[in-house]
């Protein structure tokens, strides 16, 4: 069984951990799909149960092409987390999102490979809509948030996840800004489309660090740079979150819970246990 539903909480690079917050248990959970990237902590904020995960482990030794995604998100749905919200550094590929601001994204365009993209791949097969990845109620109350943080924030953006480790080269961020795209990352993808099979809400907090190699006013990203811009916004991102879980929650009008209801192309109750033993906690409520 299922714990009570919780917020998760997914930290990207400089996020490893959060303060002001009561420990209540170190979860180390095992999954059918290995192990998520670090023991989750189960936490008390402001009155609110959150569940932390650094996505790169707690010392950044897992890079972004390693991350087991699909343990990390069931590993989420096993502690009871009903939505997510990720925690990302990004470079920027508009002028006007400067380093230290926040974006919101709304839109993501996957351009990652050879990564588990989803948990129906061994006998059931399923389809989800990713047509709007974003949790609308979620993002709003994100929104709330970091205005009261008094937070420069981009309500939306397109959020290109390349492979990466590599940063991009300069003809690549030419080519990501002539498509459009806002903010280039290495993670959120295939974050939020586990998220979405798993039918938990999923949002993302971008905060820029660079102008990517675009710029030729600026000086190309390097990790150094990176971690000039990463202090500030990781302070931010701290008030941010201190004032999401002071608010009080309001009822959640989404999509996001029923996402498999019509998803599903298999009779589960014809399916073996071998077959539905990985995807139990994504399918139990239709067995």
């Amino acid at each position: 069984m299922l714990a009570p539903q919780r917020t998760g909480i997914i930290g990207g690079s400089g996020l490893y951990h959060m303060d002001h917050i009561e420990p209540i248990e170190t979860l180390d959970i095992q999954t059918p799909w290995g192990k998520p990237s670090a023991p989750l902590m189960l936490a008390r904020f402001y009155d609110q149960e959150v569940v932390f995960l650094p996505r790169h482990g707690k010392q950044h030794t897992i890079p972004p092409h390693q991350i087991n995604y699909r343990a990390n998100i069931y590993a989420m749905k096993l502690a009871g987390v009903s939505r997510i919200i990720s925690v990302s550094a990004v470079g920027s590929l508009k002028e006007e999102i400067a380093p230290g601001d926040f974006v919101l994204v709304d839109q993501f365009v996957d351009r990652t490979s050879n990564r588990e993209k989803t948990f129906f791949d061994s006998g059931v097969v399923a389809h989800v809509s990713m047509a709007d990845p974003i949790c609308p109620a979620l993002h709003s109350k994100l929104a709330q948030a970091c205005q009261q943080a008094d937070i420069t924030t981009h309500l939306k953006g397109t959020y290109l996840a390349m492979q990466g480790p590599q940063f991009s080269t300069r003809a690549e961020s030419l080519l990501y800004r002539s498509w459009g795209m806002d903010v280039i990352g290495m993670t959120n993808m295939p974050e939020a489309k586990l998220a979405r099979e798993a039918e938990m809400c999923y949002a993302t907090v971008a905060m820029s660090t660079d102008y990517d190699c675009w710029h030729e006013e600026e000086a190309d990203v390097s990790v150094s740079s990176v971690m000039e811009v990463m202090h500030t916004n990781v302070t931010n991102a701290q008030k941010m979150l201190a004032h999401f879980f002071q608010t009080p929650s309001s009822p959640h009008l989404c999509g996001c819970q029923s996402a498999l209801q019509h998803g599903v192309f298999a009779d589960l109750k014809q399916c073996d246990d071998h077959t539905l033993r990985p995807i139990h906690a994504l399918i139990q409520r239709f067995l």
